[in-house]
């Protein structure tokens, strides 16, 4: 087992880390202390589970750095399983068996299920991606499909009217019910903020890739900042500011949709 932050040996101060996880509840990963784990399929990458059905979340988020050539070449997803990978960093080679693409910064894929997606690092410096899966929920006479884009070629839209908050959708979810989950990014300004305390029973997952915030978690109101991961279970209470004096507070989310609650 190894770090993804290469630190080893003892640390010149007490054992702390502002990670919290309630399972089921909700959950703060903090870089630090993240491990490396080998998984069969996955050949010169460090991969990290961040979220999966342990906690009590229903899909599963993975943060994967790439080195030159690295990556999972025979393909990522399968029967009944839904697959998403967006590029934080780099240059990345997607293939299913509806599109082949690079992506590049931005770059996204959506494999439906039973759709399996391959990606290998083709640049030369190391590649870094944020990894979904979660098991499709079908219902009869709707199917979903393969989505291919960059996100940087779609524009931010003012959440729910509020000219500080943008919003950007990365699937057709709004207008096709074959979709049962989308990914969106959210970007506050500094001192924007949602427009309430979200009480929900959809779940997400969710990296922060640029700023500060200060996000409120069961009503708990935590710090967090670049690189944190956060998972939200169902109905766990959640809203946030952007705080910080340079970059927006933005983060990349998933969440599921379309779909009743089942008994």
């Amino acid at each position: 087992m190894s770090y993804i932050n290469q630190v080893t040996g003892y640390r010149n101060d007490i054992l702390s880390s502002r990670s919290i996880v309630k399972r089921g509840n909700f959950a703060l990963i903090e870089p630090d202390g993240l491990v490396k784990n080998v998984i069969p399929g996955f050949e010169q990458c460090a991969v990290t589970i961040l979220s999966s059905p342990k906690m009590g979340a229903s899909f599963v988020d993975y943060l994967v750095t790439m080195e030159q050539g690295g990556g999972n070449p025979d393909g990522f997803g399968g029967e009944g399983i839904e697959v998403f990978l967006y590029i934080l960093e780099g240059k990345v080679k997607v293939k299913n068996e509806d599109k082949e693409a690079e992506l590049t910064d931005g770059g996204y894929i959506f494999s439906p299920d039973g759709n399996k997606v391959s990606f290998v690092n083709t640049g030369d410096t190391p590649a870094k991606a944020f990894l979904y899966k979660r098991r499709y929920n079908r219902i009869e006479g709707h199917e979903a499909h393969t989505v291919c884009g960059n996100i940087g070629d779609v524009p931010f839209t003012p959440y729910e009217g509020m000219e500080d908050v943008g919003v950007k959708d990365f699937l057709p979810s709004a207008s096709d019910i074959g979709f049962d989950m989308n990914f969106h990014i959210l970007s506050f300004k500094p001192g924007a903020c949602h427009g309430y305390i979200e009480t929900h029973f959809q779940e997400h997952g969710a990296y922060i890739y640029s700023g500060e915030g200060v996000y409120n978690l069961d009503n708990n109101w935590i710090p967090v900042k670049k690189g944190d991961y956060l998972f939200m279970g169902a109905y766990s209470l959640q809203a946030a500011y952007g705080v910080g004096r340079e970059e927006d507070f933005a983060y990349v989310y998933s969440k599921d949709c379309n779909r009743d609650a089942e008994i």
